[in-house]
């Protein structure tokens, strides 16, 4: 291997080394400017009436930090710590929690790219008729409403006044349920949350790939494909489409945005996954499971955006002889 390919892989890594090392401090830091603390949280108000002994004893505990060197020291050693509130390790309660957020998520990510890139294609192929400019304006106006206002109105309209489906949870607990009806049972309760979130990310889909396809409408081959009389939809999809689409743009926009919609959609539908986690453990001040929640959501991100780097490359080699 010579040295300009060693520099090509040897840089993001060190880069994205780097980035892994500031988070870490960021992720041990920040959680302990919360105002608060975790006695007072779970003992301020209920009826356990503490002395100013038993106080202070409990913070000595609670409070105890050995450092950034020390918290590194067990990362390496694969030891999240303790969840002071839940009174379990923090690995098991955040690994118990990933696969429920890793199907809301990864669902609504699907579809809404799905979705986002036929439709954004069409409209593009269409563009200045009146459909393709209503379906702009609708976008634009959908991009810029809230999860927070839509999820609150599925809620109250579908959970709340016409109880088609479940207002919280993500599953019904009976054990004599077959296969199927689990499977029923979950995507019933999944429905409402999955909603919100594909209408989240589907007009920033749509709109990325409208915008894409316009550019690429105007280059020659494009115009050599339809003069060679291909069909339509061979011109849109084979030719024009193909050349916009870069898998990573999607995969980067979505996991970057995935922490904060969790916390909201979750919170608001009570669903199981890291964002339900991530709040409650905000509201009791348990610092080593915020700790370990964030620095995770915070490594996955990077992994994802550095496994992209090599994966561009090969998708794309003009991306390694432009660097």
């Amino acid at each position: 291997m010579d040295f300009s390919a060693r520099h090509t892989w040897l840089t993001p890594v060190l880069a994205y080394l780097a980035a892994a090392l500031f988070l870490a401090f960021l992720s041990y830091r920040l959680p302990r400017m919360l105002p608060g603390d975790f006695v007072t949280a779970m003992y301020g108000s209920s009826d356990v009436v503490l002395t100013v002994q038993q106080e202070a004893d409990l913070r000595i505990r609670y409070q105890e930090d050995s450092g950034f060197t020390a918290f590194l020291g067990r990362l390496f050693r694969l030891d999240w710590g303790f969840s002071q509130a839940f009174q379990a390790p923090v690995s098991s309660l955040f690994f118990g929690a990933f696969p429920w957020t890793l199907l809301l998520m990864g669902t609504a990510h699907l579809l809404s790219s799905l979705l986002g890139f036929v439709l954004g294609v069409e409209a593009a192929w269409r563009r200045g008729t009146r459909t393709e400019k209503a379906g702009v304006g609708l976008m634009t106006v959908l991009e810029g409403i809230p999860e927070l206002c839509s999820g609150a109105l599925l809620l109250l309209v579908f959970a709340l006044h016409l109880g088609w489906f479940p207002a919280a949870g993500a599953r019904t607990a009976y054990a004599d349920h077959t296969f199927m009806q689990q499977a029923a049972d979950l995507l019933h309760h999944l429905a409402l949350p999955l909603i919100t979130l594909v209408m989240a990310y589907f007009p920033g889909n749509f709109l990325l790939a409208r915008a894409g396809m316009v550019m690429v409408m105007k280059h020659p081959f494009v115009l050599t494909a339809r003069a060679k009389g291909l069909p339509p939809a061979r011109v849109r999809y084979a030719h024009a489409a193909r050349m916009r689409c870069c898998p990573g743009d999607p995969v980067r926009a979505s996991v970057r945005f995935h922490d904060h919609r969790a916390l909201v959609v979750e919170t608001i539908f009570s669903y199981p996954g890291l964002g339900t986690l991530l709040f409650n453990a905000i509201a009791m001040r348990d610092l080593p499971l915020i700790q370990g929640i964030v620095l995770a959501a915070s490594m996955m991100v990077l992994g994802v955006n550095l496994s992209l780097e090599f994966v561009y490359t090969l998708l794309d080699p003009r991306v390694a002889h432009a660097s």
